[in-house]
C-alpha cells in the first residue's frame, strides 16, 4: 500500500507510522497522571457536591469526573443498574450493511466485517460506553500498518529494546482530556505545551462517544451528575442507620450488685457488663446479677431509614433505566414488568442509535479512507436488535409481492438476515428444479412446499379442458337439430300433457328410421369421444 494521501488534523499528508505511535498515553509527571487523585465521595456534603459540580461546568472536571467513578465504586445499585445499560448495548449483534450493491461496495463492507469480527472490537464498545455515567468517553486506535488491510489491532511492538503489549482499542482516562474553553463542546488532550486549551484530537486516531442524554454542554449530560444528589443523600442515610443500629441494635447490659457490695466487687461487675459485650461470657459472684433489657426504640427510626434508601434507589433506577420494575417492581402487579418495558426499549434503541453514529462516524470511516480512500457513501454497522423484527414475515411477504413487479436488492435482505455477501467461488445454494420435486416428492391435497409446482400444473389441466370443451361444443346445434324439431312438432300436436307423454313413447319407437338413428348415433360418439378426452385429462394429473 502507498504512503497515505490522508491528511491530519493540521492540514499535513498523514503518514503511517503517525497511526501507530501512542498519543495519550500515562505519565508519570505531568497533567496525564494516574495517580494521586483524591477521594470526592468518602466525605461528601451538599456544600462539596454543589462546588464539584460548579468546577465541572467552569472547565475543570477532575473531581467530578473522579466522583462518578467512585460512585459506580461505592453504590451497588447504581453501579448495577448502570451496568445493566451498558450491557443492554454490548449484547446485541454488529451487522454490517454495504452502502450500494456495486462489487467494491460489497468488498469494503466485507473487509469492515472482518474487522468488526476481532476480539478487540467488543471490549472497546465496553470502553465506549463509559460514556453514560461520565458524559463521554475516548478510546485510541492504534493501528497495525505491517499488514493489510491496515486496522486497530492487538500486537506486541518493541520499544527501547524490550517487548510490550500494545492494544488496537485503548480505553483512555477521561481526567486526560478537557473541553475547550470558548464553547465547551470541543474535546482537547490536556498537555503540558498548552495548559490552558490543551491540544487538538487527530483524525483516525481516537473515538469519542458522547452520548446526547439531555441539551446542553456534554460536561452536564452524564448520568453521574443526574443521580449525584440521590447518591450523596443515601450516602447519609446509610451512615445515619448504621450510627442508630449500634445505639438501638444491642440490648441494654444492666449489673445489679447489693447495698454491701465494695469497689473491688462494683469493679469486678462493670468488667463483667463490658467483657459480655464482646465475650457473651462473664464470672460474677452469687451475690450480683446481670439483667439485660430489651433494645431501646426511636418512633420509626428503621423504617425511616429504610423507607428513605429504597425510595433513593427508586429515583436511580428511573434515571439510569427509565423504570423501577426490574430491579423494585412486583411480578404480576399493575405498573410492574409489562407496564413498564417499552421506556427501557425506548432508551435502548436511543442508546443503540447513538453509538453506532459513533462507531461510524470514528471507526468506519477512519478504516475505509485509509484503506480505500474517501468514498461517497460508507458502509455502516448497525447493532441489529433481532427480537424486534420478524424476518420470516418479511421473508415471505417479499416472495409474495416480487411476482407483482417489487423490486428488492439482495443486499438489504442479506444485512436483515445477517447474512454476509458471498465470496466469488462459494458454493451457493439454488432452488431445486420443479419437475425433480415433483417426481420425487409424495404429493398430497395439501402439500405447501409444492404449491407453485401444481399451480402450475392447474393451469395446464385447465387450459385443456377449455379446448375439449370449446371442441365438444363445436356443432351442437347441427346434431341436435333433427331430434327437437321433432319433439318440438309433438308439443304443438298435442291438446293435454297425457297426449305429449303418449307421444313421446311413440317417438322413441320411431328412432329407429335411418335419419334420426344417424343424429342420434353422431351426437352419442361425440359425447363418448368428450368423456374419453376428460377421462384422459383427469388420469394424467391425478394426485397432484
Amino acid at each position: 500500500m502507498a504512503e497515505s494521501i490522508i491528511l491530519d488534523a493540521s492540514g499535513k499528508p498523514l503518514q503511517k507510522t503517525d497511526l501507530s505511535t501512542v498519543i495519550a498515553e500515562a505519565s508519570l509527571s505531568g497533567v496525564r497522571n494516574v495517580w494521586g487523585w483524591s477521594d470526592q465521595a468518602e466525605f461528601i456534603s451538599p456544600d462539596r457536591l454543589g462546588r464539584i459540580l460548579r468546577d465541572a461546568v467552569d472547565g475543570d472536571a477532575d473531581a467530578y469526573l473522579t466522583l462518578c467513578e467512585e460512585m459506580e465504586e461505592r453504590d451497588p445499585h447504581y453501579g448495577a443498574v448502570l451496568g445493566t445499560r451498558k450491557r443492554a448495548i454490548t449484547g446485541l449483534e454488529s451487522i454490517v450493511e454495504a452502502a450500494t450493491d456495486d462489487q467494491k461496495d460489497i468488498e469494503i463492507a466485507d473487509a469492515v466485517r472482518v474487522l468488526i469480527r476481532r476480539p478487540e472490537y467488543g471490549d472497546m464498545l465496553d470502553a465506549l460506553l463509559d460514556a453514560l455515567g461520565k458524559g463521554y468517553s475516548v478510546v485510541e486506535m492504534n493501528w497495525d500498518t505491517t499488514n493489510l488491510p491496515w486496522e486497530p489491532r492487538d500486537r506486541d511492538t518493541l520499544q527501547d529494546g524490550e517487548w510490550k503489549e500494545q492494544a488496537g482499542y485503548s480505553w483512555r482516562d477521561p481526567r486526560f482530556f478537557q473541553f475547550d474553553r470558548v464553547t465547551g463542546r470541543e474535546l482537547r488532550i490536556k498537555d503540558e505545551s498548552n495548559l490552558l486549551n490543551g491540544l487538538p484530537i487527530p483524525r483516525h486516531r481516537f473515538i469519542i462517544h458522547r452520548p446526547n442524554m439531555k441539551c446542553g454542554l456534554p460536561i452536564r449530560g452524564g448520568l453521574g451528575r443526574l443521580v449525584a444528589i440521590a447518591y450523596m443523600c443515601k450516602a447519609y442515610t446509610l451512615t445515619d442507620w448504621v450510627a442508630f443500629a449500634e445505639v438501638f441494635g444491642m440490648p441494654l447490659r444492666i449489673g445489679k450488685y447489693s447495698p454491701g457490695a465494695t469497689r473491688d466487687d462494683i469493679n469486678t461487675l462493670i468488667n463483667a457488663v463490658a467483657n459480655i459485650g464482646t465475650d457473651a461470657a462473664a464470672v460474677i459472684p452469687e451475690s450480683m446479677r446481670i439483667e439485660f433489657e430489651s433494645a431501646g426504640t426511636s418512633s420509626g427510626g428503621p423504617d425511616m431509614f429504610l423507607k428513605l434508601a429504597e425510595y433513593l434507589d427508586k429515583q436511580i433506577s428511573k434515571a439510569v433505566l427509565g423504570q423501577t420494575a426490574t430491579t423494585e417492581g412486583t411480578p404480576g402487579k399493575l405498573g410492574s414488568d409489562d407496564a413498564q418495558s417499552e421506556v427501557r426499549e425506548d432508551i435502548l434503541r436511543s442508546d443503540k442509535r447513538q453509538l453506532e453514529n459513533t462507531i461510524n462516524k470514528y471507526l468506519v470511516r477512519s478504516f475505509v479512507d485509509l484503506n480505500y480512500g474517501q468514498q461517497e457513501q460508507y458502509p455502516l454497522i448497525k447493532l441489529h436488535i433481532t427480537d424486534n423484527e420478524d424476518v420470516t414475515a418479511l421473508v415471505d411477504n417479499t416472495l409474495k409481492l416480487i411476482p407483482y413487479g417489487l423490486r428488492v436488492e439482495e443486499s438489504v435482505i442479506r444485512d436483515k438476515l445477517g447474512l454476509p455477501d458471498p465470496a466469488k467461488d462459494a458454493i451457493l445454494l439454488q432452488p431445486a428444479p420443479a419437475l425433480t420435486a415433483a417426481q420425487n416428492h409424495e404429493h398430497h391435497e395439501h402439500c405447501s412446499c409444492c404449491k407453485p409446482l401444481r399451480s402450475a400444473m392447474n393451469v395446464e389441466q385447465q387450459d385443456d379442458i377449455d379446448e375439449l370443451e370449446a371442441a365438444a361444443l363445436e356443432g351442437w346445434q347441427k346434431q341436435t337439430e333433427p331430434l327437437l324439431q321433432s319433439i318440438r312438432d309433438l308439443a304443438d300436436a298435442s291438446e293435454t300433457a297425457e297426449d305429449f307423454v303418449r307421444g313421446l313413447q311413440d317417438l322413441a319407437d320411431d328412432i329407429s328410421d335411418d335419419q334420426t338413428a344417424g343424429d342420434a348415433t353422431a351426437l352419442i360418439s361425440s359425447l363418448a369421444d368428450a368423456m374419453f378426452k376428460a377421462r384422459g385429462i383427469g388420469d394424467a394429473t391425478d394426485g397432484d
